[in-house]
């Protein structure tokens, strides 16, 4: 891809005067630019032509982190990160973040300043690609993850412009992807509820980055609701509220299923105030009492 780039007032003298001295252009007074057609104000720049080269590499950083958490590391999977020009659709960069989940003190005590440092830190993930651009570009830029767990993904994006050899580094763009990774721990596969019989459920309930959930914790189990749910037909017909189980992560109770049959088991865990939910679905076959 061609462009034309543009040089400063200096070079457009310095070819001008070159002009003028092969009698290309004929000489003209000081004030003479107004018979020419052309003013020419002091201080401002003019400019001329010039043919580009190859495209400009261009480094960009990309961090996904968690909401109200860190970084989305290589523990759970990691995050699949593409840029794509937003005109065009062509993908310019497709890669993986992996890495650690960054500081915990300066994502999740510290105030976080305007400008400096928060997830940047030397063992924090990240994607870093380099782009070779020949022209400002506007740019897509798509985070989905965690990989590790495909039912808990999500996916975030941005669109911005890129400049041609001006590097975002550091701190990068940062992409915050919302939401719980919820696990089924029980019941297991080879299980067969019996209707009108109470069902054992647990469940793993994390950040997106893997991040310990704990009652009084930095990320506070008392203030997530998990609730088990018995779905046939796209209704629920049962409900019932899991409880913190006394072990880092899990949330545990009981629910009965009112009828043999189908269903679909939902765990779903919820965090209005802060706009994180998540959930995992199984489905389970209810024998006759």
């Amino acid at each position: 891809m061609r462009n034309t780039r543009f040089g400063s007032v200096t070079r457009g003298a310095a070819l001008g005067a070159a002009l003028l001295a092969l009698g290309a252009i004929p000489a003209a007074g000081p004030l003479d630019g107004a018979a020419s057609g052309v003013a020419f104000a002091p201080g401002v720049e003019t400019a001329v032509a010039q043919e580009a080269g190859p495209g400009d590499e261009t480094t960009v950083v990309v961090r996904a982190v968690a909401h109200d958490a860190k970084v989305i590391g290589s523990g759970v999977g990691g995050v699949r990160i593409t840029i794509r020009n937003a005109e065009t659709g062509e993908v310019l960069a497709r890669g993986l973040q992996e890495g650690g989940t960054g500081s915990t003190e300066r994502i999740m005590r510290k105030p976080h300043p305007r400008a400096g440092t928060v997830y940047g830190t030397e063992d924090a993930a990240a994607y870093e690609a380099v782009l070779s651009l020949d022209s400002p570009t506007r740019v897509e830029i798509v985070a989905e993850g965690p990989l590790g767990t495909p039912h808990a993904t999500q996916r975030a994006s941005r669109t911005m412009l890129l400049v041609p050899g001006r590097d975002v580094t550091g701190e990068g763009v940062v992409l915050e992807l919302y939401g719980f990774t919820v696990e089924m721990q029980r019941p297991s596969d080879d299980a067969t509820p019996v209707a009108g019989q109470s069902m054992p459920v647990r469940a793993s309930v994390t950040m997106l980055c893997g991040c310990p959930i704990e009652p009084g914790g930095l990320w506070d189990a008392d203030r997530i609701d998990v609730t088990a749910r018995l779905v046939r037909d796209g209704r629920v017909v049962r409900e019932s509220e899991m409880s913190f189980a006394g072990e880092t992560n899990i949330f545990e109770g009981t629910i009965t299923p009112p009828a043999d049959g189908g269903y679909e088991l939902v765990i779903l865990a919820s965090d209005a105030e802060r706009a994180n939910f998540g959930q995992v679905r199984t489905e389970v076959s209810v024998r006759e009492e």
